[in-house]
């Protein structure tokens, strides 16, 4: 029963007053529509604390914060974090003040952030927070999972127990299947070209956002559509890139030599329909009380709010800044705009910048053509956007920190090997949806 209401929350399309979305997704508007007002207060208050309580943490070093297992993971952080956390905290302060320069605070930048992004995903993330134990913790993965042993080895050169982590991605958020994919790693479940390629491969971003990025470019309509030529793009690049460098040039070595064994394989069963059974009935066992998934629930959501809002806080705004108050982005998606006018997209120049935009903020695509007239380039753009997966606000920074071997020019080059495959599958995909 809890995985038919996580399967209902987050994977049966329904219609509504915004067009097709998800039954999550018309909760979290449901909501928006009444708080709206005060969320970009809320936002502004929780990065404030970030900035304030990360920075108390590292001066004064306060026993309250470091014998506190969850203060101490949501405020003790590096130097360099803290100053990303503090520049948010500013540009929120000075956004909802309307201080200082326009161009930091204007509705085509840190405005755009702070009201359209950040108050959206401070109530998408509290959702996803709490719901998704549901649809993860209550044996629904591990039943799925199971099928899939057969079709991840052959064709994306990965063992079959990745499933979970693959699912955890589609289902959940490419965030958590990252941060499983490294745990997994370190544990010995996958060597290092495995978790590079399961990692980069398949942390693909939450339903529940893509619905936020559709209704952000007025595409709600274009939802169903827009959310299968996202992961058929992203199953058909999954096909190449283990075949490819830097991907294939990764030995298949453990980490710190640990050596893989049969039986610490989750997988490690007779196949079939009783295994997955077996297992779903375990996990299931094993679920965690309401209450702690509550707790746990909220645990999850402060950690976003406090950790990752300030990363897409600072990055997006300041990509917003240099892409609205510079020419900068145009001189680097000028060789992409001939590409573009070859595939037939309208407003070629206009949409040209956002293409590589992604690899800083997933949501930088949408932001920067949310104003292009067509419906087509901004179904392309957006949707492009989510496929080519890398994006250093979070995914990319994720996999540096981890213990997987991907390096930040090995990341770039993944990103632009993805943006040049997915761009024509998509293309394709949008063209027939538009006739």
């Amino acid at each position: 029963m809890p995985s038919l209401l996580g399967v209902c929350l987050f994977l049966i399309p329904i219609d509504s007053p915004r067009g097709p979305t998800v039954l999550i997704g018309l909760i979290g508007y449901s909501i928006l529509e009444v708080v709206q007002q005060w969320l970009p207060y809320v936002v502004t208050a929780t990065l404030s604390l970030s900035a304030l309580g990360s920075l108390v943490s590292r001066v004064l070093e306060p026993a309250f914060i470091h014998n506190n297992k969850l203060l101490r993971s949501l405020l003790d952080t590096s130097l360099f974090w803290i100053c990303v956390r503090i520049i948010a905290a500013v540009i929120a302060i000075m956004t909802l003040g309307k201080i200082g320069p326009e161009w930091l605070w204007g509705t085509e930048t840190g405005a755009v952030v702070l009201y359209d992004l950040l108050s959206v995903l401070f109530i998408f993330f509290l959702l996803a927070g709490l719901f998704l134990p549901f649809l993860l913790d209550y044996g629904l993965v591990e039943l799925v999972g199971v099928f899939l042993h057969r079709i991840l080895k052959p064709l994306y050169k990965i063992p079959g127990n990745s499933g979970v982590d693959i699912i955890a991605s589609l289902l959940g958020d490419g965030t958590v299947g990252t941060l499983i994919t490294a745990r997994q790693y370190e544990n010995g479940y996958y060597t290092a070209r495995e978790a590079a390629v399961i990692a980069s491969t398949f942390s693909i971003v939450s339903i529940s956002f893509c619905v936020v990025v559709v209704n952000f470019v007025g595409l709600s309509h274009m939802f169903p559509y827009f959310y299968l030529t996202v992961i058929t793009t992203c199953l058909i690049i999954a096909l190449i890139l283990p075949r490819i460098w830097p991907l294939r040039s990764i030995p298949d070595t453990y980490h710190h030599g640990a050596s893989y064994t049969s039986e610490a394989d989750p997988l490690n069963a007779p196949r079939g329909l009783f295994k997955g059974f077996l297992m779903a009935v375990n996990k299931a066992e094993k679920a965690p009380s309401l209450s702690l998934i509550l707790k746990k629930g909220l645990t999850n959501a402060l950690d976003i709010w406090f950790v990752f809002m300030p990363i897409i806080m600072t990055i997006a705004t300041l990509g917003l800044i240099i892409g609205q108050e510079t020419s900068l982005f145009y001189w680097l998606g000028a060789p992409v705009v001939p590409i573009l006018e070859l595939f037939g997209l309208p407003e070629a120049e206009k949409a040209a910048p956002a293409v590589l935009l992604g690899f800083a903020d997933m949501f930088l695509p949408a932001a920067f053509c949310a104003k292009i007239e067509s419906e087509i380039t901004r179904f392309v753009i957006s949707a492009l956007s989510i496929a080519q997966l890398i994006y250093m606000s979070e995914v990319g920074v994720l996999i540096m920190r981890s213990a997987i071997p991907l390096n930040f020019l090995q990341l770039l080059t993944l990103f632009l090997i993805r943006t040049a495959l997915a761009l024509p599958i998509i293309v394709l995909f949008a063209k027939y949806y538009f006739g």
